[in-house]
């Protein structure tokens, strides 16, 4: 693939188990999730222009730019919770037909952290959608939800109040209240921002657990160092999309200088 195409290069990592799965819900999930001409407009200023591109299944996709690039909005209006013109498909419709199989975790900063929730409160919210309003959890909800606090390793601190953590461990929570919805999709905007180094491994062996078991992963991300490497696609947008595929082949000096404006020097030997 070369740089402004939306085509892909060798694809991303199936599980063998897929080939035990119906067929209907197979042919989704190998499905990649399809964006052609999204725009996105807030009060009529243009936030996104004509953004076509292709996220694989199995793949670990880091959305990046510079700030008021679009990286948020990209992500919001492809679930949905913006209006924008232009289709976003999975398989035979649209992602937003499809988006109880998403789970999304948004900024830190969007987030309410003096509702008084525990850390079990938190992640079981991603069993109600499952369970329906005003149900009983199951043992079997109840098991995910453990399982995916013992996965992000705050399995101790479950009756805690969320209010009390720190950063990162706010952001392992919110990582396994995703977990327990058990979806093919994954949503994340700058999971990585006011987080410790620690975290920041627990995240990223999660994600590589994640697409290694065929899920898609879409994060936005902010920084160009070397935690870039653990991507195996990127998006890079300043409001256009600038390129989209293999990290080696979105990451040259030419991209990025029409990117940032040349204001970034990236060393390629890293990538």
């Amino acid at each position: 693939m070369t740089s402004a195409n939306y085509g892909w290069g060798e694809s991303c990592r199936f599980p063998r188990q897929w080939d035990q799965l119906p067929l209907t819900l197979l042919s989704t999930r190998e499905s990649p999730i399809v964006v052609k001409d999204l725009s996105v407009y807030y009060r009529r200023v243009e936030a996104l222009q004509g953004i076509s591109c292709q996220i694989q299944p199995g793949c670990l996709t880091g959305i990046i730019g510079p700030n008021g690039a679009g990286k948020s909005t990209l992500l919001r209006a492809m679930l949905g919770l913006v209006k924008g013109k232009g289709k976003v498909r999975w398989g035979e419709s649209s992602l937003v037909a499809h988006r109880s199989r998403v789970a999304y975790v948004p900024q830190r900063s969007m987030i309410d952290w003096d509702y008084p929730a525990t850390v079990w409160d938190v992640v079981m919210m991603g069993r109600v959608k499952a369970t329906g309003w005003f149900h009983r959890f199951s043992t079997a909800s109840r098991q995910m939800a453990l399982d995916a606090l013992a996965r992000v390793e705050m399995d101790t601190l479950r009756d805690r109040a969320i209010k009390d953590l720190s950063g990162g461990q706010q952001q392992r929570v919110f990582i396994a209240r995703a977990l327990a919805q058990q979806a093919d999709i994954f949503f994340l905007d700058e999971p990585f921002i006011g987080i410790d180094q620690k975290t920041e491994t627990v995240i990223f062996d999660i994600f590589h657990q994640l697409t290694n078991a065929g899920k898609t992963v879409v994060v936005v991300n902010h920084d160009l160092g070397a935690t870039i490497t653990n991507f195996d696609d990127l998006i890079l947008l300043n409001k256009t999309l600038i390129a989209a595929g293999k990290r080696q082949q979105v990451l040259t000096q030419k991209n990025l200088n029409r990117a940032y404006s040349g204001k970034v020097f990236f060393f390629s030997e890293s990538i």
